[in-house]
């Protein structure tokens, strides 16, 4: 016989009132139970001392005796500082990765660093093979910068005509 604590939904429609029960995994939610151990209000703010109330001593005897929370349950229990909070996953139980995906995403992952750290060197290697001829080139055989590059002086070619100087132009 597995025990569960869980909710047991009363209330009526759209105005929703839990037990928290101690029954059988194999019972229906709102059927048989073994014992009322508190009840959630959620319908109250959450300030008031009425949306939570739980007998701490029952909790405790019948987890000792092998009754299981659900996982809304130990969140409330955890509210009520009877258990520690339970662990939040990100990605859901249910559409975790399995064995096998994890295994060849870290075989990826760890090809894909070594693949980045192999990349990393090598630019290194080449950055140093460039600057050493560089510095035995000397200064003198570089051309300057006073010697015009063509015969046309830079002034003498329009840059961008403004809208007045090409209406003129076409006069």
């Amino acid at each position: 016989m597995a025990l569960k604590i869980r909710l047991s939904r009363g209330g009526s429609k759209k105005r929703p009132f839990y037990r928290i029960v101690v029954a059988e995994a194999a019972a229906p939610r709102d059927g048989r139970y073994v014992e009322r151990v508190g009840h959630y209000n959620p319908m109250v703010p959450k300030e008031h001392e009425n949306r939570l109330s739980v007998n701490s001593d029952r909790v405790k005897f019948w987890m000792n005796k092998g009754a299981q929370p659900t996982d809304r349950v130990h969140k409330l229990l955890a509210l009520a500082d009877i258990l520690k909070a339970p662990e939040i996953r990100e990605q859901p139980k249910k559409s975790a990765v399995g064995k096998k995906r994890a295994e060849r995403e870290a075989e990826a992952a760890e090809a894909k660093a070594a693949a980045d750290a192999a990349a990393a060197e090598a630019p290194e290697k080449e950055a140093s093979a460039e600057e050493a001829p560089a510095e035995d080139t000397p200064a003198e055989d570089t051309p300057a910068e006073d010697t015009p590059a063509e015969d046309t002086p830079a002034e003498d070619t329009p840059a961008e005509d403004t809208p007045a100087e090409a209406a003129e132009a076409k006069e």
